[in-house]
């Protein structure tokens, strides 16, 4: 008992590390004012019930799917990792991060978003890989350690580029502007999102360099957007 307590015990190590380092990064990287760590804890948990909203939604939308478009077909997995999957769980993210900090007082810088954004995606990667590494083991731990779990970050930091901008220009007053930003909030980490899941999920001989292309793009654009982002913030 003790043994397999340890077991388990390193499995959600294993799990939820990536994800906090992540997070511990995209924090130092806020320069101009920390956010209260209260503020931080409640949106990892906003991430995790994030996470429970998108597995009942995604369920229900495939079975609804496979009622108009007949499974294992391309199109079939257009539509359900785009509008299913990657609607569900971005979507989500997004209306738990806007209310939970949309009219929050430490809501006062743009680069702030970012913070928040990815705070509530490593919350969502931490509980899923949790459960996928309990599941199937360390060599799951490693690759999604370099793949899943850095790509929720890459949407939330996407996210959270728009969600900022967003709030800038709403405390401008440029109304229009702010729902632009808004939309493009989800937009963005939707296309994104479900692009990554399309191309892991055919890998198929010369999409496996695909896959590695994408990602490593992704990344590298995410990484820039931190440290230009993080280096011209301000106070709105």
């Amino acid at each position: 008992m003790i043994i397999y307590s340890s077991v388990q015990l390193i499995l959600v190590a294993a799990a939820v590390i990536p994800a906090a380092a992540l997070m511990v990064y995209v924090y130092k990287a806020d320069k101009l004012e920390k956010e209260p760590t209260p503020l931080l804890w409640r949106l990892i948990l906003q991430g995790v019930i994030s996470t429970a909203l998108a597995v009942f939604t995604e369920r229900l939308g495939a079975q609804a799917l496979s009622s108009f478009i007949r499974p294992n077909t391309l199109l079939y997995q257009i539509v359900f990792y785009f509008l299913v999957v990657g609607l569900s769980e971005e979507g989500f993210k997004y209306l738990l991060l806007k209310r939970r900090t949309w009219n929050s007082p430490y809501f006062n810088c743009r680069f702030d978003g970012v913070v928040y954004a990815v705070f509530v995606s490593m919350g969502f990667a931490l509980w899923e890989n949790i459960d996928y590494v309990v599941m199937y083991g360390l060599e799951t731990a490693f690759v999604r350690a370099l793949t899943a779990v850095p790509g929720h970050a890459c949407f939330g930091v996407f996210m959270g580029a728009w969600y900022g901008l967003a709030k800038s220009h709403e405390r401008h007053g440029h109304a229009e502007y702010s729902k632009v930003s808004r939309y493009l909030a989800v937009i963005c980490p939707v296309l994104l999102h479900g692009l990554y899941d399309l191309i892991a999920t055919l890998d198929r001989g010369e999409l496996s360099l695909v896959f590695v292309g994408f990602i490593a793009v992704m990344f590298l654009a995410a990484y820039r957007t931190v440290k230009k982002l993080s280096a011209q913030d301000k106070y709105m």
